[in-house]
């Protein structure tokens, strides 16, 4: 797969999906806003620590070199982890990191790719991570490698009207507020553009393969969060998906 190929996602429930690699320049830039903010941030607590020169200006250096780490660290894994996979900059640049396999993006996965951002800034510049995500056919950095996670464009879809996307219909899922929370919790958005992509376009679909379609997105999102079985009772594979996408963006 070359720079310009998307990347295929299929689950194991055997929903397909296509992410776009966001290109090094971009990250690069991303990055650049990103260290912008880190630099001001560090500019601020250093002027507090500048108070321990008074006794030791070796100890004073040395606090201000951590804290410049630190900050570094906790910036990108607490923002990212937050954002879904965002900071700042990624979102100016409209980049986001997802998993590589189309799972959640998990805590673990960011701290992985954070810490391992200093070994792709080796020896200067990124060399050694830009030199990765030119060789990588997902773009990956050494970081992403290792945390198996692909930084991609996160794509403007014109947002639909969900009040009249989703109105006239009684949603039985609405009863259950904690599992809607959980289940918001749990879903990716990749997956929730799949329920919505396909409600809005199910009278394009020919007859077969439209049950075909929702029952399988049915089944991928009934794993994800069990509602009891009188709600779903008597509700179609369609009906169902509907229900999901409308708690899950029609707010």
């Amino acid at each position: 797969m070359n720079k310009t190929n998307k990347l295929t996602i299929r689950t194991p429930e055997g929903i397909t999906f296509s992410l776009f690699p966001a290109s090094p320049v971009i990250r690069l830039l991303a990055y650049s806003i990103d260290f912008l903010i880190i630099i001001t941030l560090n500019m601020f607590v250093s002027k507090i620590i500048s108070i321990l020169s008074i006794f030791s200006q070796d100890l004073a250096q040395a606090f201000s070199i951590l804290i410049f780490f630190a900050i570094s660290i906790a910036y990108t894994i607490l923002i990212e982890w937050i954002w879904n996979g965002q900071t700042v900059g990624k979102k100016i640049m409209k980049i986001r990191v997802v998993d590589k396999n189309g799972l959640n993006l998990r805590f673990s996965q960011i701290v992985i790719r954070n810490l391992l951002r200093f070994i792709d800034a080796f020896p200067a510049f990124y060399l050694l991570g830009g030199i990765s995500s030119l060789i990588s056919s997902k773009s990956q950095r050494l970081g992403d490698i290792a945390a198996n996670t692909v930084v991609i464009w996160n794509r403007n879809v014109k947002e639909p009207n969900f009040e009249k996307l989703f109105s006239g219909k009684y949603n039985s899922l609405r009863e259950y507020p904690h599992l809607i929370a959980r289940l918001r919790q749990k879903v990716s958005p990749e997956e929730a553009d799949i329920a919505l992509r396909a409600i809005m376009r199910r009278d394009g679909l020919n007859p077969s393969s439209r049950v075909e379609i929702f029952n399988v997105i049915s089944q991928h999102f009934k794993k994800i969060t069990e509602f009891d079985e009188e709600t779903l009772e008597g509700i179609s594979d369609e009906q169902y998906v509907r229900n999901i996408a409308d708690v899950l963006y029609n707010t």
